[in-house]
C-alpha cells in the first residue's frame, strides 16, 4: 500500500492550490491528490465565466475578502510568472433606477473598506466606458480581470507532479478507514495510506467530509446556473464586464455580461436549483442528490424566505424572453436573436440547518483532517490564498 504525509481529496483549483502551497514549502511532503473525474478542474473550476474578482462585494473582515484581496495578487504573479495570459480589463456595476444608489454606494463603501481600487462615476462616464448600457451611475472597477482558470489549474498540476507529488484521476472515495494511527482511503484505483487529509471535494464537500469522519451542519446545495453568449454580430454590446446592482434580498449577483478570455461574452447566470449536483443538463435528475436537498429543513426555510425570487429565477430558466428582459436592464439594445445557448455551471453553496446561506469560505478540521465545506465565488481567484492557509494549518501538524 502506497504511503504518503498528505491526501488532498478534490482536484479542483483549490485542491491543485493547497498541493502546490504545501510542496512549495515542505517540498519533502509525499503528498496525493484524488480527483474522481478522468480529468482535473471538471466541474466548477471548468464551468465558471474566468473572472478575477477585485473583492468589491464582500463584508470588509471576511475570509472571502481577505482571501479575494490576497489570492487576486497571487494568482496575477503566478500567470505573469507562467506566461497564462491574463486581462485586468475592468468591470462597471451599473443603478439603471434611484431605488438602486444606496445599493451602489454600499458597495463602493465595501470596496473603500477592503482597498479594491474603484470610483463613483457619472453617466457621462459610464457611456465612455460601455456605450450601449442604460445606468443613470456607476461604479468603475478598473482592476477586475479576466483569465482561463482550466490554465492555470493544469499548470498548477504540471508543477505538483514535477515536485514529485502524485495526482491520481478516476479515483472515487469509497471509504476512509482509521488504522494504527493513519487514515487508509479505499478508491476505485485502490487504497493508499495517509497522515493527514484535506477535502476540497466542491460540489460533494459534505458528503466526503462524513466519509472521512466528520459531520458537518451544513449541507451543499446545488444551483445550477444558466448562461447564454452573445454572438459575434453582438460582441460590440458588451466591451468588457458589465454587473447590475445585486438585490440586497436574494443572495446571488443576478444576470451580467462578462468577456472571457478566450474570446466571446457571456451573458447570466440565472440561479435554480439543479436536479442532480453534477448536472449541467436541464433535463439530468440524480434521486440521491434531489432527496438530500428536499429533505434537508435548512433548503425547505431558504426556499420559503426566497420563494418570490427563486420564481423568478425558474421562469428565466424557462422562458428565454424571460432572460432577454433581464439584460435588458443592463444593455437596452439586445435582443434574442443575439443569444447563443452556451454550457451551464453549478454552484455549490452551502446552507446551513436554519436555512441561512452560508455567506463566506468555511473550512473545519479534526485532528486527521482539514476540510473546505463552502468555497462559492471568489474561491478561484482566492484558491492560492486559500492554499496557503490551509498548507500553514496542517504544516503546524507535522511540527508538533
Amino acid at each position: 500500500m502506497e504511503s504518503y504525509d498528505v491526501a488532498i481529496i478534490g482536484g479542483g483549483i483549490v485542491g491543485l492550490a493547497t498541493a502546490y502551497r504545501i510542496l512549495q514549502k515542505r517540498p519533502q511532503t509525499r503528498l496525493l491528490l484524488l480527483e474522481k473525474e478522468d480529468k482535473l478542474a471538471a466541474h466548477q473550476t471548468g464551468h465558471n465565466s474566468g473572472v478575477i474578482h477585485s473583492g468589491i462585494y464582500y463584508k470588509p473582515g471576511s475570509l472571502r475578502a481577505k482571501n479575494c484581496r490576497a489570492g487576486k495578487q497571487q494568482l496575477e504573479e503566478f500567470c505573469t510568472e507562467h506566461n497564462i495570459p491574463f486581462d485586468r480589463c475592468g468591470k462597471v456595476i451599473i443603478a439603471t433606477k434611484d431605488s438602486e444608489l444606496p445599493g451602489l454606494q454600499s458597495i463602493f463603501e465595501r470596496g473603500q473598506a477592503n482597498g479594491v481600487a474603484c470610483e463613483l462615476i457619472s453617466r457621462e462616464r459610464l457611456a465612455e466606458l460601455e456605450p450601449q448600457t442604460a445606468g443613470i451611475a456607476a461604479i468603475h472597477v478598473p482592476e477586475t480581470g479576466i483569465v482561463d482558470y482550466v490554465k492555470v489549474s493544469e499548470k498548477l498540476a504540471e508543477i505538483i507532479k514535477e515536485q514529485d507529488g502524485n495526482i491520481r484521476t478516476q479515483a472515487e472515495l469509497l471509504k476512509v478507514e482509521a488504522r494504527s494511527g493513519q487514515q487508509v482511503l479505499t478508491t476505485k484505483v485502490g487504497e493508499f495510506r495517509t497522515r493527514q487529509i484535506v477535502t476540497c471535494a466542491g460540489l460533494q464537500s459534505d458528503r466526503i467530509a462524513k466519509l472521512c469522519g466528520w459531520n458537518p451542519q451544513a449541507k451543499i446545495i446545488p444551483f445550477r446556473g444558466e448562461y447564454y453568449e452573445l454572438c459575434p454580430r453582438a460582441e460590440h454590446l458588451c466591451r468588457n464586464l458589465i454587473y447590475p446592482v445585486p438585490d440586497p434580498n436574494f443572495p446571488f449577483l443576478g444576470v451580467h455580461f462578462t468577456r472571457m478570455i478566450n474570446g466571446g461574452v457571456e451573458c447570466g447566470p440565472n440561479a435554480v436549483l439543479a436536479f442532480a449536483r453534477e448536472g449541467y443538463a436541464k433535463t439530468n435528475f440524480n434521486v440521491r442528490d434531489m432527496w438530500d436537498a428536499l429533505s434537508f429543513p435548512g433548503f425547505r426555510k431558504l426556499g420559503l424566505k426566497h420563494w418570490s425570487a427563486g420564481l423568478g429565477e425558474m421562469y428565466r430558466s424557462v422562458s428565454k424572453p424571460a432572460f432577454v428582459t433581464a439584460l435588458q436592464r443592463l444593455v437596452p439594445d439586445i435582443k434574442s436573436s443575439d443569444l447563443i445557448a452556451a454550457p451551464a455551471g453549478i454552484r455549490a453553496q452551502a446552507v446551513t440547518p436554519d436555512g441561512k446561506l452560508v455567506d463566506d469560505f468555511l473550512i473545519e478540521e479534526d485532528k486527521q483532517a482539514i476540510h473546505v465545506l463552502n468555497a462559492p465565488s471568489p474561491a478561484a481567484t482566492s484558491a492560492l490564498n486559500i492554499g496557503e492557509t490551509i498548507c500553514d494549518r496542517l504544516l503546524k501538524r507535522f511540527s508538533s
